[in-house]
């Protein structure tokens, strides 16, 4: 039998996510600030994105950019966005946890999948910065978590590509290894032969102007001002056709 694919799309606010709808998104996972790795996305966006899709969406439970070790404090902000996202009906949450030694935050991540219950919960790219992927994986297996967001322990999921063949054999079916960070339609026939993986993740970020007409004089130099994230609906359907040569 032909496995079936799967293309979960990273996107940073409405706009995007409707783009990646409109592309044939499996799945979405629902971000802010995106240049810093993605951050918990507001209660508007997360209640509009849910509202309007029918598509499955999971926000990124995490309070700041930078590293994975959080404080008391950090962790109450992630439990309540937890039960916020729970409350506003959404499929699931995506998180990571890491200990200052590289370990992962077993106690901490396993009280928020708990939380999350009957809610999926994705362990994204933290698991990247890990000392020991296989103990993690265990880990993480046991723990209750359904995927593993991850680039094989390297920047690009290409480079990667070894170890994310190592981490689906040594899965077994527990858990779905999904391949993130690089991922674009020229590579991802080869990332799904290679390794076997059947669940894929990208964000296929880009920018377009602003409809502004007017732009100050003072800020002619400022992108940010002038610019937004956008997503090509078109580049999602390319990526799923360049999958469909697996299967052919």
């Amino acid at each position: 039998m032909q496995p079936h694919y799967i293309i979960e799309i990273a996107t940073s606010d409405y706009a995007t996510t409707a783009a990646a709808v409109a592309g044939g998104a499996n799945r979405i996972e629902l971000c802010a600030n995106l240049a810093e790795g993605g951050t918990t996305p507001s209660y508007g966006v997360i209640k509009t994105c849910r509202e309007k899709f029918d598509t499955l969406i999971y926000p990124i439970i995490r309070p700041r950019g930078g590293d994975f070790i959080f404080s008391d404090e950090e962790f109450n902000c992630m439990v309540q966005d937890v039960k916020l996202a729970k409350q506003l009906g959404c499929d699931g949450v995506v998180v990571g946890l890491l200990n200052n030694d590289g370990t992962i935050d077993v106690r901490r991540t396993e009280l928020l999948v708990n939380l999350a219950y009957p809610l999926g919960v994705t362990f994204h790219r933290a698991f990247d910065r890990c000392a020991d992927p296989l103990q993690a994986l265990e880990q993480i297996i046991s723990i209750g978590c359904e995927r593993i967001l991850t680039s094989g322990q390297h920047p690009n999921a290409m480079d990667g590509i070894a170890l994310l063949k190592t981490l689906q054999q040594a899965a077994e079916d527990r858990i779905i290894i999904m391949p993130g960070s690089g991922v674009r339609k020229e590579n991802i026939a080869t990332l799904a032969s290679e390794t076997g993986c059947t669940e894929f993740h990208t964000s296929l970020r880009s920018t377009r102007a602003s409809a502004s007409q007017f732009v100050h004089p003072a800020f002619t130099q400022d992108k940010e001002s002038y610019t937004n994230n956008y997503i090509d609906p078109e580049e999602v359907r390319l990526l799923r056709a360049a999958l469909e040569v697996v299967n052919s």
